[in-house]
């Protein structure tokens, strides 16, 4: 197992049956816990508004009645308590960290929630901040969760690798923005997916273009059609676009994400679900 390349699609062991099945690295969930579907939501780099479009997809789930959580496994980086206007400290009962709720009620659990001040940086070595994402799944009473969205840190690096290894994930979907650079990066991501024999099952371009408030004319301010390309290369048929939005900009950083319009995401969502 130290020589494992971690790359599944290509394992001659995992072929000849000599390879420990995946199970053998998932993490144990919490004994209280009872979670479907659990879908990683990453891209290759930062910035592009994957925490963005994990939120938005949450209450996309909540809205069609669903039990949903949000874990946020981007440690170094957490966002996702502010943009649902969560700000007190997660607690214990004695048995585990219980998640905070939105007023929409989507459990969260987020390093954001367990720190004293949210702002302080988190200088952790790439061991700790993966295992923190663990005990996220293992430590906290989700309760019944219907589908939980997994907010992944930027990259293909060792905490990504954590997240594809300890959970069970049923699917990823990718985010990215219109530039060619970022695609090609974004791109290492879907290729990650792969290797690790998890299904891409949507792509979400952020800040695709930007409608003048004016004129009402549309500009792809960014230009490029790297996604489009992304989603043809393997096979991608879920895809959404997102517009610059001042109005969304303005609802997430007043904690008021749940009043957005997710109607953009509905086709990537039902991919999610299974639909």
């Amino acid at each position: 197992m130290s020589e494992c390349s971690h790359n599944c699609a290509g394992c001659a062991s995992r072929k000849n049956g000599s390879c420990n099945d995946k199970a053998d690295f998932l993490a144990p969930v919490n004994k209280r816990s009872r979670i479907g579907r659990v879908i990683a939501v990453m891209s290759g780099k930062g910035g592009v508004g994957k925490s963005l479009v994990t939120e938005l997809l949450a209450v996309a789930s909540a809205n069609r009645g669903l039990k949903t959580a949000i874990l946020d496994a981007d440690i170094t980086g957490p966002s996702v308590p502010t943009a649902f206007g969560v700000a007190e400290r997660a607690a214990s009962d004695g048995e585990g960290l219980l998640p905070c709720r939105s007023q929409g009620g989507i459990a969260l659990m987020s390093l954001n929630l367990l720190v004293n001040n949210p702002a302080d940086p988190v200088v952790w070595r790439g061991p700790v901040i993966a295992g923190a994402v663990k005990q996220f799944w293992s430590d906290v009473v989700w309760g019944d969760v219907d589908v939980m969205f997994v907010d992944m840190p930027p990259g293909t690096g060792d905490v990504p690798l954590t997240v594809f290894q300890s959970l069970p994930l049923d699917g990823a979907v990718v985010v990215t923005t219109p530039q060619d650079l970022v695609s090609l990066i974004v791109e290492k991501a879907v290729r990650m997916a792969d290797m690790m024999n998890v299904p891409v099952l949507g792509l979400v371009e952020n800040m695709s273009s930007f409608k003048c408030p004016d004129c009402g004319k549309v500009h792809r301010i960014f230009g490029g059609d790297g996604a489009d390309k992304i989603a043809s290369a393997h096979g991608i048929k879920a895809t959404a676009t997102l517009p610059i939005d001042p109005e969304l900009s303005k609802a997430v950083d007043e904690g008021l994400v749940e009043r957005a319009d997710t109607s953009a995401l509905d086709k990537v969502l039902d991919a999610v679900l299974g639909k």
